[in-house]
Parts: structure tokens; C-alpha cells; sequence
């Protein structure tokens, strides 16, 4: 069991889908048993009133059906509940219950059974106040120094505070300036009420203030406040916090101080009862509830403080003495006496969580045995650790990029694609221009042999594409195992049948040993050409307005694809190999291949990155310069506010001006630094389908097998978002950097060559450009793709397509640079000097 985990002592769940706040949770002796022992009573929003007396058997059981002493439907919803002396003539506990228009007061009581269903519990509503004004929460204590006796004091939605004695209303004051309210406690000490305004700042308001103020029936100044009667309602200390407060707790562990405890929404205060700060304290999480709830030093308090990380953070003044982990988020936190067990914590989460537990940890009886000392052997370690090096090598080369998998798998996902669209489109944005957004149902099947622990299933596609909802959890038992599983999507979700066109500024051509397939047949959902002739033509729109049209020679074994826009050429292209394979795979033809003879399109894809880095670069200037303006706007501000604070203030020097200024200008940046990201995220999306384009050539071009495509892959497409720690450039220099190094070295003496551990953003894109340069050019001297550098091919054969050969000193790489401008070419150029004969002319197209 860890340290620094919540014993369950007792817990259970409360009601289905009931929902709780910090209100809805107390520990008091409510049925006045007079033993010590605490009940806990829970209210919730939907109008259940619950008090449980928790009696485990042993440590972690759950709740018994005697555990709960009673269960009432209220009605309306519970806001809050306290336990005090609310009865006239009696200083028995009784228990107040607010609403959001009423407050009732009840006695709970018990009498013992006779027969074995135990004591029977029940609650009688001693007396009940129908409020005008919508509550928010309440305090209570001794207001004015009463004793034996509480009243309480009731914050309504608008600002107003509501004092009743008991049984009988005394008065209503509104707060100054109140627009919303805050949390509400009363310091008995000085007898005053604390709150925190929606101005960020804590308040301080004497009873006695407000008790001869003047009543506060309206709003507005009455006519005695006109002629001078009564007194105005004035605030007795305030404090600025720069924050919203989430609660309020006053403690005092000693008679000659007390201490006004403020949670903020990042920051723990600690106030004086005049409002100077004894201390405070900056979380690192973001906080749900807090409890101060002891002093076990002289001078200091100890505070329990629930966040949103599921944790329970101890805290003695400012430090942390302990942490502990909680299965949910407490939204409240008490400590009280239990079953003879003190100091039980009782937490409550906003879905009905209700947890009794204790920190430490129940001593271990085991002791570990006597472990034999002996000499250890070197020599034996040494030839063991080189068989299991020898052992590690050998896996590494046979197992390829992907690891095995067992034949049968624990756990096995198959994707079922809907053949037709849905009815009602299910996309975020339904429409992009005049198109349409189609959406496609999926239907994922999760098969297991074996009982499963908490099974998380991750769908991810990649932009444009979107997805309803990507992350499904299922709670079951067992081992934890990662499952993959791949799927196709209708090509018709992003792109409709377009027009074809008969010109564009980029072409490719696929070459195939098979005579060409009619289009018709291999893109059935895209035929909107009426005439026979054309069946060798084809046109795609994406949605957005992007245009690829694709042609199938009659007399030759080719296929061109041409578009605008160089990235659009990759999916037509990846899905036009797919369908001719699958085509003829339906017919028994086995020996179908692809190729491409053409010069690599390396310029086109060497702007792309130019152009993601240029705007990566951009990104980050405009960040300096938004964090340099943010400095100098809180700088301004902070003379500002010097100068207000002044007794004597000094001319403002246009400080107001210059102010007004640079908030323009820190607007202005960010939403420059906004249009940048969009920017960005769209350059990076062009520039992974021109990754895919040029692995995908490249794969055709050297007759690559599936492995060293995968690698190829790994190396182009290392990440699935870009970001301006962690960019494309770096990650893909280091991955081609360790190709050339290992498996397409020249020498040994490149392989000696040790990479930076760090990758940092690089100065401009020509070394990265230059090793994409060589990689093509090692592949087409016969240089092998793996993992293992020892597998590493020596250059045998020059594949078609040219590429400048690789240099053997600094003056050589000089000179490649200067051929490779001409050697990798404009493709668009290369096509236009090789034009296909075969392919007849368009009919019927414009130019």
C-alpha cells in the first residue's frame, strides 16, 4: 500500500446522477447523543437529506444498510446544511437546512428497537422561513455576543444579507456594490461577518453596523436616509486579493487570536482579524475546498486542501507536510470523530462520492529474508551480457520496424466502415462554402479472450478529417495490452467528382505492367461524365475548392495526375495504386507492380518546409514581442496604481494614454499570434501530405519493400501535431541524420559520427534540405533501409532518376549543392518536357 494514498476507512455512493457543492457536507452530533460521536449529514440538489453514523466492520468496507440513519425527500434543492443551537428555550443541537426560497429547521431523533432492525431515526420540522429574496448560502454563530443560543444569517443572489433570530426575522441589509455573491463566515471574535465582493476584495462588515444601519427593504436612499435619519452601512476593513475567492473558514485554537482563512482560485490566504495578511500561499494546482482543522504547534495551523488533481494536500502555515491521493475531486472536506476514531477525514465529490479515510499506513509483518552473499564471477557476467547483446541484434534484424504479435491476441479491434452516408450529417461545421459536409458512421468491435482492465479506445484521423468523439473508456478487469487497428474511410467524405481540367502547374505519372483500367470502374462514385470517350477522364473537387484531375493512357500502361496544388496530388495518387491493386487482385492477377521513373519533385517539397518554418519563425517573434508588450502593459499599470495610491497623487504624465496604447497593441499581437497558429496548423497539414507524396514516390521509384516504407514513415512523420517546442524540421533532420549514419552510411567513419542528444530549433532549412538531398541520392546507389547499421547494403547500382552522387570531401559537397539545383529540378518543368502522346486531348473542357 502507498504512503501517499488515502486509506479507505468507509465510504459509498449517494443516489443516480445527484449533484452536491461544498454546502451539501457536515459532521455534528446532530441526534444530541451526547457520546462524542459525529453523524454525517449530506444534502444534495435534487432534494435528498441523508445522515449516515458509519460503523465498519473492518477497514474498506462499504456502506451496511444500518450505516444510513435516515433518508428524506425534501423536494426542493439542498443549498446548504449546518448543525447549532437554533431553538429558543433549549440548547440542544437542531439541524438548519436552506433552500433556494425557504430555510427550515428540524430536530433529529432517535428511539431504540426492540427487534433487530435497530434504533429508528426520524426528523420533525420545529419551525421554517419562507425567504422573499433567492439564497445563496449562510453562516451562523453568536451575533451581538448572545449566548446559548445561534443565529443565523442568510446571503440571498442579490447581495442582501438576512439576519434571523431564531424563530423571528430581525432585519435585512444590502452590501455596497454588490453584484454577485461571495462566500460568507462569521468572526465571533470581532463579531463581524467576512465575505469576499465580486470586486475581488475581502470585507468586513460589524454586526452592529449592520443591526442600526438602515433597513433595507429597496435599493435606493428611502426618505429617512434623505432627512438623516439612520446610519449608513459602512464597510470596517477590505483587503484585495486579485482573485475570487472559493470559501471562507474562521478558526481560533486560542484565546488570544483567531485567523480568517481565504481559498482563492490560485492563491491561500491567511488574514489577521484587522485584515493585514499574516501569510499566503500559491498552489499548484487548481483548488476545490479547503479545511484549516487543528494547531499542533504553537502558532501554527494545519490545513487540509482538496484540487482538481484528485489530491489532499496538508499544509502547516505554507508548508506541505504531506499529500495523499484521492479516487475523486473533493468539492468538500471535513474532519470529525468517528466511530471512537478522531481525526476521520470525510470527503465529498459533486457526483455523490461520499469517502471516509485516514492517512498512514497499517504496519507490514513481512520481513525480507537474508539474501546469501557470494563472489560474483566477471568473467561469466561478461560472456553473458555479449550473448544477450548477440541475442538482442538477431531479434532486431528479423523483426523489422513493427514488432510480433502473437497469433492470438487478449484483445482484438476491427473497424467497420458504413457503406452509406449518415441521413443527418454529424459534422462540426456543415458546411465549407456552397458544399456539404458529409459525415460516416464507424462501427469499432472490441473482442477479448480475457478479462480486461479499464480498456481505453483512441480514435485518431488526421486533418481535415474530424471526429464526433475520440476517446471511449470501458471499465472491465484484468492486463493492461495496446491493440491497433487500421481503417479505411470513404474517399467521398472530403472531395466530390469535379470537372477535369486540361492544364496544371503540377503532374505526375505512374507507370504500371497492366493494361490501363477504365476509371469508370475503379472510382464508381465519382462518374458524372455523360459521354463514352471520356472514360479515361476524371475530376476531383476537394471541399474547400481545391481541383486533381487524373488520366489513363489507351494505348500505354500510365496514369497522370495533375493538380494546382502539389499536396493535393498525394491522396488521389495513394488512392489510385490502392484501387488498381485491389482491382486486380479481384481478377487472380498476383504480379501487378507500380513505378515511377520520374525526377523526384524535391523543389516543390523543399518550399513547403520553407514555408512551415517561416511561419514556425514568425510564431515565435510574435511571441517575443506579445511577452515584451505584456511586460511593459503591467509595468505602466503598476505606475499607475502607485500614483492613484498616493495621498497626494502627481500628474498622471499620459501614463493613461500610453497604457491605453499598448493594450491596442497586445490585442493586436495576439491576434496576430492567432492567425499564425491557423497559419501554421494548415502549412502543417499541407506539408504531412507532401511527406506522404514523396515517401509514397520514393517507395515506387526504388521498389521499396513495406519495412523500409515504415521507416521511411517513422522518419517523415514523426509527430501528429506540430508545436514551436518540438517542430517538424528538428525531428526529421535527426531521423534522416541517423539513416546516413547507420544503414546508409558510406564508411565506417560516418558511423563513428556521434548526433547532438538535443534538438533545438535550427537556423534556416538548407541542412535539412541537403540531407533529404543525400538520402534520396544513397537509395538510388542501392543503399537499404533498416534498423540495424550492420545490415547496412554497400552502393551497387544507380536506379533511374538521377541524383547527384554523394561527396567525399567539404570542396565536393560544395559542388553537389550547385548540381543539385539542377539535377532536382521544378517537376513541373520535367513533365512538360516529357509530355505523354498517348493520352488524347480533353473534349469538352475549356481552357
Amino acid at each position: 500500500m502507498s504512503l501517499f494514498k488515502a486509506r479507505d476507512w468507509w465510504s459509498t455512493v449517494l443516489g443516480e446522477k445527484e449533484e452536491f457543492d461544498q454546502g451539501c457536507l457536515c459532521l455534528a452530533d446532530v441526534d444530541n447523543s451526547g457520546n462524542g460521536q459525529d453523524k454525517i449529514i449530506v444534502g444534495s440538489f435534487m432534494g435528498y437529506l441523508r445522515i449516515f453514523n458509519p460503523r465498519p466492520v473492518k477497514t474498506g468496507d462499504g456502506a451496511q444498510a444500518e450505516d444510513l440513519l435516515l433518508e428524506v425527500h425534501l423536494r426542493d434543492p439542498v443549498l446548504q446544511v449546518q448543525v447549532g443551537k437554533f431553538v429558543s428555550g433549549t440548547e440542544m443541537l437542531h439541524l438548519a437546512v436552506l433552500h433556494s426560497r425557504k430555510l427550515c429547521v428540524y430536530s433529529v431523533s432517535g428511539t431504540l428497537g426492540n427487534v433487530e432492525h435497530g434504533n429508528q431515526y426520524q426528523i420533525k420540522l420545529m419551525y421554517e422561513h419562507n425567504l422573499q429574496r433567492t439564497a445563496c448560502n449562510m453562516t451562523y454563530g453568536t451575533f451581538g455576543g448572545v449566548k446559548g443560543r445561534d443565529l443565523i444569517c442568510i446571503q440571498s443572489m442579490d447581495g442582501m444579507l438576512m439576519v434571523f433570530e431564531q424563530e423571528s426575522y430581525a432585519f435585512g441589509r444590502f452590501l455596497p456594490g454588490s453584484l454577485l455573491p461571495g462566500p460568507l463566515a462569521y468572526s465571533s471574535r470581532t463579531d463581524s461577518f467576512i465575505t469576499v465582493s465580486s470586486c475581488r476584495q475581502v470585507e468586513s462588515y460589524k454586526y452592529q453596523v449592520l443591526a442600526f444601519a438602515t433597513d433595507a427593504d429597496k435599493r435606493q436612499e428611502t426618505e429617512q436616509q434623505k432627512l438623516g435619519s439612520g446610519k449608513r452601512l459602512v464597510v470596517d476593513w477590505t483587503l484585495n486579493i486579485g482573485e475570487q475567492a472559493l470559501d471562507i473558514c474562521i478558526v481560533s485554537f486560542n484565546q488570544s487570536a483567531s485567523s480568517i482563512f481565504v481559498l482563492g482560485e490560485r492563491n491561500f490566504f491567511c488574514l489577521k482579524d484587522n485584515g493585514q495578511i499574516r501569510f499566503m500561499k500559491k498552489l499548484d494546482c487548481s483548488p476545490s475546498s479547503f479545511l484549516p482543522y487543528c494547531s499542533v504547534s504553537e502558532g501554527t495551523i494545519n490545513t487540509l486542501i482538496g484540487n482538481h488533481n484528485k489530491m489532499l494536500h496538508v499544509y502547516q502555515d505554507v508548508t506541505l507536510k504531506w499529500a495523499t491521493q484521492l479516487p475523486h475531486v473533493p468539492v468538500a472536506v471535513r474532519v470529525g470523530c468517528l466511530h471512537d476514531l478522531k481525526g476521520v477525514i470525510v470527503t465529498l465529490s459533486d457526483d455523490g462520492h461520499l469517502q471516509c479515510s485516514y492517512l498512514g499506513t497499517d504496519p507490514s509483518l513481512f520481513q525480507a529474508p537474508k539474501v546469501e552473499s557470494r563472489e560474483l564471477n566477471y568473467d561469466e557476467l561478461d560472456k553473458e551480457l555479449k550473448e544477450l547483446q548477440k541475442l538482442i541484434k538477431d531479434v532486431n534484424k528479423l523483426q523489422g520496424v513493427w514488432p510480433m504479435t502473437e497469433k492470438e491476441d487478449d484483445l482484438k479491434v476491427s473497424a467497420l466502415v458504413s457503406s452509406n452516408f449518415d441521413s443527418v450529417s454529424q459534422a462540426p461545421d456543415a458546411e465549407v462554402g456552397a458544399d456539404l459536409v458529409p459525415s460516416v458512421t464507424v462501427k469499432v468491435t472490441l473482442q477479448n479472450r480475457v478479462a480486461l482492465q479499464k480498456a481505453k479506445l483512441s480514435v485518431y484521423v488526421q486533418p481535415p478529417l474530424e471526429l464526433t468523439c475520440d476517446q471511449f473508456t470501458f471499465d472491465f478487469m484484468g492486463i493492461p495490452r495496446v491493440i491497433q487497428c487500421k481503417f479505411r474511410l470513404p474517399l467521398k467524405l472530403i472531395c466530390l467528382p469535379g470537372q477535369p481540367s486540361k492544364t496544371a502547374s503540377h503532374k505526375l505519372t505512374i507507370d504500371t505492367n497492366k493494361s490501363p483500367v477504365s476509371l469508370l470502374s475503379l472510382f464508381p462514385g465519382f462518374a458524372n461524365q455523360s459521354e463514352d470517350d471520356q472514360v479515361n477522364v476524371m475530376g476531383f473537387r476537394f471541399f474547400g475548392g481545391s481541383r486533381v484531375t487524373l488520366l489513363a493512357s489507351k494505348t500505354s500502361q500510365r496514369y497522370r495526375i495533375q493538380s494546382e496544388q502539389f499536396e493535393d496530388l498525394w491522396l488521389i495518387t495513394n488512392e489510385l495504386i490502392i484501387r488498381l491493386k485491389e482491382y486486380f487482385e479481384k481478377q487472380g492477377i498476383k504480379d501487378f507492380s507500380c513505378s515511377f521513373s520520374g525526377s523526384m519533385p524535391l523543389q516543390e517539397y523543399f518550399e513547403l518546409i520553407d514555408h512551415h518554418f517561416e511561419l514556425r519563425i514568425n510564431g515565435e517573434k510574435l511571441e517575443e514581442l506579445l511577452s515584451e508588450r505584456a511586460v511593459q502593459f503591467r509595468a505602466i499599470q503598476r505606475r499607475l496604481l502607485t500614483r492613484f495610491k498616493d495621498k497626494t497623487p502627481a500628474p498622471l504624465q499620459h501614463l493613461d494614454t500610453l497604457l491605453d496604447g499598448t493594450y491596442k497593441q497586445v490585442i493586436a499581437l495576439a491576434d496576430a499570434v492567432e492567425e499564425n497558429q491557423d497559419n501554421l496548423f494548415q502549412a502543417f497539414i499541407r506539408l504531412r501530405s507532401a511527406s506522404h507524396l514523396v515517401i509514397l514516390l520514393v517507395g515506387l521509384w526504388q521498389k521499396l519493400s513495406a519495412d523500409q516504407v515504415a521507416i521511411l514513415e517513422a522518419a517523415f512523420l514523426p509527430l501528429q501535431q506540430d508545436a514551436q517546442e518540438l517542430g517538424w524540421e528538428e525531428t526529421v533532420d535527426a531521423a534522416i541524420s541517423h539513416l546516413l549514419k547507420t544503414c546508409l552510411s558510406k564508411s565506417s567513419k560516418e558511423q563513428a559520427l556521434t548526433l547532438g542528444s538535443r534538438l533545438d530549433v535550427p537556423k534556416d532549412t538548407s541542412r535539412l534540405k541537403k540531407h533529404i538531398t543525400l538520402l534520396c541520392d544513397r537509395l538510388a546507389k542501392g543503399g537499404r533501409l533498416c534498423l540495424s547499421a550492420d545490415a547496412a547494403a554497400p552502393p551497387t547500382m544507380v536506379m533511374p532518376g538521377g541524383c547527384a552522387p554523394i561527396p567525399e570531401s567539404d570542396l565536393e559537397e560544395r559542388s553537389v549543392d550547385q548540381e543539385s539545383a539542377e539535377l532536382f529540378t521544378n517537376h513541373k518543368h520535367l513533365i512538360a518536357e516529357t509530355p505523354m502522346p498517348e493520352v488524347p486531348p480533353l473534349q469538352g473542357v475549356a481552357e
